[in-house]
């Protein structure tokens, strides 16, 4: 048997999105997450590429998590020719599901309303993939439980690992020929509002960890304050608070806080609209795991009945138009598409209004143009002046920060023969790099997107 390893870094490589890692076998190749590349044009355009590997040599896909930029470009891998199977857990793939339908929903709405209102350079502009592919590609999905060694082959195994981050999200720890390849996915807070902290590994022999905050500690403000004293500033403007929401999780924690200031009496009974047709969806996967999470029934019940949930566009135009203050929690989270930008195209301009930003938002996205203070953003092929406050809550962030990643290995037993910094910004990168070489005396390297590591067992 040939006892060396290929590593293909097909994404999260000197960027955050995009996660792809390649493994190649002399038994079985896999592929750790197939996500898709948000932020930077020169990013974005790389997503209309092939993938610069044999996709049909693939037989297994293990998945750490339902997010976009983890799975978001697995329907495009069946024109490729691959024919294997797609693995995660249950709550994983049902967040799959709804990601990926609602994306070729925005995919073929995008192509339509750029065909009708000639503002693309590609006629006719064609979706990026459409709800068939989708369909297609969830048949291959495959459900593991967590904490349990699964074989692909002899000498192959892997185990999911609960690790915070989003409902369903894990760790994944495989073992070739004797040697540990831990994939840290997208590692959760220390206390989260609705899951437990996550799990740590005990052994890595070749670490791949994430970086999204490797630069940077959550700030030790109170979230609940925070958002009573920005939700009961916009009721005395008179104006209406925005909030670009990620569908997966984040939504859900804003129902949960909104309903207990409520509870509280730290807010008033102030109209909340929630409009994500695909948060509401995974609202429904929370009804059905709910092992997965620490809500109780009655919790859950009583945050879903404190908030609007906002069915059809109509609705939309309708809580537009309605003229008290209020709050509207909508997609996209980065703003880079979804109902959002229609409440942004109506209430960017005034000055009453607004914007608050609870997640981390990508170089090169909407979100991170409205952070860094940009005069006017563009959209629908329009420029829009920003008249709006923008606000930021950096601390409901659903990812580790520098100290919790330090925390999340501080269980390793050994020393690594290689650490690997993935999904991270330059500087994120390079600054958590020093940091694990000060804490624990360890190597780290940076790998380039395409690049190729060769690892004899």
């Amino acid at each position: 048997m040939d006892d060396s390893v290929k590593i293909t870094f097909l994404g999260a490589s000197g960027t955050v999105t995009g996660s792809k890692f390649f493994i190649e076998t002399s038994e079985k190749n896999i592929l750790v997450d197939c996500g898709m590349f948000q932020g930077l044009k020169e990013l974005r355009l790389q997503n209309w590429d092939d993938l610069p590997i044999d996709v049909s040599a693939v037989d297994v896909i293990l998945l750490t998590h339902g997010h976009f930029d983890h799975v978001g470009y697995l329907p495009r891998l069946l024109k490729q020719g691959f024919q294997g199977k797609i693995i995660g857990t249950a709550p994983t793939l049902s967040i799959a599901e709804i990601v990926l339908l609602d994306s070729a929903k925005i995919h073929e709405e995008d192509a339509e309303k750029a065909n009708k209102e000639n503002y693309t350079k590609h006629y006719p502009a064609l979706p990026f993939y459409n709800k068939q592919d989708v369909e297609r590609i969830i048949r291959k999905f495959q459900v593991d439980m967590p904490n349990k060694w699964i074989f692909l082959s002899d000498n192959i195994s892997y185990r999911f690992q609960c690790n915070g981050h989003i409902l369903g999200s894990t760790f994944i720890e495989i073992d070739i020929s004797g040697k540990r390849f831990v994939f840290s996915g997208d590692v959760g807070r220390i206390h989260d509002y609705l899951l437990e902290s996550p799990k740590k590994p005990e052994w890595a022999d070749f670490l791949f960890i994430e970086s999204t905050y490797g630069d940077k500690l959550h700030p030790k403000t109170d979230v609940e304050i925070e958002l009573a004293e920005i939700i009961n500033d916009t009721i005395h403007n008179q104006g209406n608070l925005i909030i670009p929401s990620f569908a997966v999780e984040r939504l859900q924690t804003l129902i949960f806080i909104l309903w207990k200031l409520y509870q509280q009496n730290k807010i008033p009974n102030i109209p909340i609209f929630v409009d994500s047709p695909m948060g509401t969806n995974v609202l429904k996967v929370f009804k059905q795991y709910t092992n997965w999470h620490k809500l109780s029934d009655a919790e859950y019940d009583a945050m879903c009945h404190h908030v609007n949930i906002i069915q059809s566009y109509k609705e939309t135009w309708e809580t537009i138009d309605d003229n008290r203050s209020k709050i509207i929690i909508a997609g996209s989270g980065m703003v880079t598409g979804g109902r959002v930008l229609t409440y942004l195209q109506q209430l960017i301009d005034q000055r009453s209004t607004t914007i608050l930003l609870v997640g981390f938002q990508a170089e090169g996205t909407r979100g991170r143009l409205l952070k860094e203070s940009a005069h006017e953003i563009r959209f629908y092929g329009k420029y829009y002046p920003v008249k709006a406050k923008v606000k930021s809550i950096e601390s409901l962030s659903a990812h580790a920060d520098q100290y919790e990643l330090l925390d999340w290995m501080n269980n390793i037993m050994n020393v690594p023969e290689k650490v690997y910094l993935i999904h991270g910004e330059p500087n994120a990168l390079d600054a958590f790099r020093l940091k694990i070489k000060n804490t624990y005396g360890w190597n780290a390297t940076i790998p380039k997107l395409f690049d190729v590591e060769h690892i004899k067992l």
